[in-house]
């Protein structure tokens, strides 16, 4: 299951710097290049759910290896595309694939650990996204240094072939039986991919914006009037009437959100009020994943002792304090003080994420763990989106202040996060059902 996160979050974090050398090399324009990451996003969003309860009847074993076959083969195709389109369709295969691998984390960890040690399995998780997320732009960064843009999609075929060797270590789960409800299947795959697109291009085109959010809603009713009665509905709306999902669900939405939202607007206020250089801009942000992986553990110890509220509560106060720290660092040694303020806000967001996960997989039956798996995974990419849309509206406003705006962004929904969490703390019923 590692190597299965582990190439998910390569291919993510390798094919993000990689834009400008393939936007080179096909002769288009960066505008256009930005759909060799939006079509994978797209897909991944879109499927993340449907493919979770198809898992659920043909099997996490099958779906696991059937997940490495498409991300494998449409790696294969991406490394050896010559035009956008070719790539663009490539990718759409590689979110499939992805998706198909995404959607079964949460339910694996479910099934493997007890209750009691989830958390350690949970830890392992993010220690993992850790570490990768620091060494995916590095390792992508020095291919392009001494290979083409295409060397980046060929590393991910020995590591999905070295997955493939550990297929059979995965959990046995009883499979469920009964119909598969294709409509709301689609629904929910266009609900998304809508959806997100609509935040995506909400800073370019707000009309266009505005009119997919508007449809994307439609939708979300009526897939909620189909889901509402049903044992196990596509889009698990059994599970998020159950509070303590539901707040995890808000807070993770929100927190992941606001982690992107520095991702994407820090390295541009590095750049503008610091002058820092590209290396800067990369030790900055790995001092945030390092902070993360870091406190993986530590979380992971704590959240089996402490109330998950106080333990979200803290860890968003821990990132807000350094987000509002790169903000006001000046001085000599700013460069050091940068580190350190980045180095928290990596705590705060790892602190924050295993208890979180913890209390979402915790409450949900073992029958339901695809669909948890499915549900943890969409939030993540879905708050993600968010994040990067808030901030390309931020950068609608002008140079000179988008990317303060930006940092101010990630730092709102941060707050947005600690406030569902004090929410959670303060409610007398919090294993009640909405």
């Amino acid at each position: 299951m590692m190597l299965g996160i582990t190439i998910t979050v390569f291919d993510s974090s390798m094919s993000n710097v990689a834009l400008p050398a393939i936007s080179r090399s096909l002769d288009i324009p960066a505008s256009q290049s930005v759909w060799v990451v939006l079509a994978y996003s797209l897909t991944v969003v879109g499927c993340l759910l449907p493919l979770s309860a198809l898992a659920e009847r043909i099997g996490f074993r099958l779906m696991f290896g059937l997940g490495l076959a498409v991300f494998l083969a449409a790696s294969t195709s991406a490394a050896l595309s010559s035009t956008m389109t070719h790539l663009v369709v490539s990718r759409v295969g590689q979110g499939l694939g992805s998706a198909m691998l995404m959607c079964l984390f949460g339910g694996i960890l479910r099934n493997t650990y007890p209750l009691s040690q989830l958390s350690v399995g949970i830890s392992l998780n993010a220690f993992t996204v850790g570490i990768m997320a620091v060494v995916g732009p590095t390792l992508g960064a020095m291919l392009l240094q001494w290979f083409s843009w295409q060397a980046i999609f060929l590393v991910n075929i020995p590591l999905g072939l070295l997955a493939y060797l550990g297929l059979h270590f995965l959990p046995d789960i009883p499979r469920r039986s009964g119909p598969f409800d294709w409509t709301a299947c689609a629904l929910s795959a266009v609900l998304f991919a809508l959806a997100l697109y609509g935040l995506e291009t909400l800073g370019r085109d707000a009309v266009q914006a505005m009119l997919c959010l508007l449809v994307a809603a439609l939708i979300a009713w009526a897939l909620v009037r189909r889901s509402w009665g049903q044992a196990a509905p596509i889009v698990p709306v059994d599970l998020l009437r159950i509070r303590s999902i539901g707040y995890s669900v808000a807070a993770s939405a929100f927190f992941f959100a606001a982690q992107m939202a520095a991702f994407v607007a820090l390295p541009f206020y590095f750049k503008a009020v610091y002058e820092a250089s590209y290396a800067q801009v990369g030790l900055y942000l790995g001092a945030w994943a390092i902070g993360g992986a870091l406190m993986a553990p530590v979380s992971a110890y704590m959240s089996a002792r402490f109330p998950v509220a106080i333990l979200c509560a803290l860890g968003s106060i821990v990132m807000i304090l350094g987000l509002v720290g790169v903000i006001f660092a000046n001085g000599d040694n700013v460069v050091a003080w940068l580190l350190v303020c980045m180095f928290f806000a990596g705590v705060g967001f790892g602190f924050f994420q295993t208890p979180n996960n913890r209390a979402m997989l915790g409450g949900i039956p073992r029958h339901r763990s695809g669909a948890a798996g499915g549900m943890q995974a969409t939030t993540r990419v879905f708050g993600q989106g968010m994040g990067t849309a808030f901030v390309g509206v931020a950068f609608q406003l002008g140079s000179a202040y988008g990317p303060v705006v930006g940092v101010s962004v990630a730092i709102s929904c941060a707050t947005v996060a600690l406030a569902v969490n004090v929410i959670r703390h303060f409610d007398p019923t919090p294993d009640a059902r909405f």
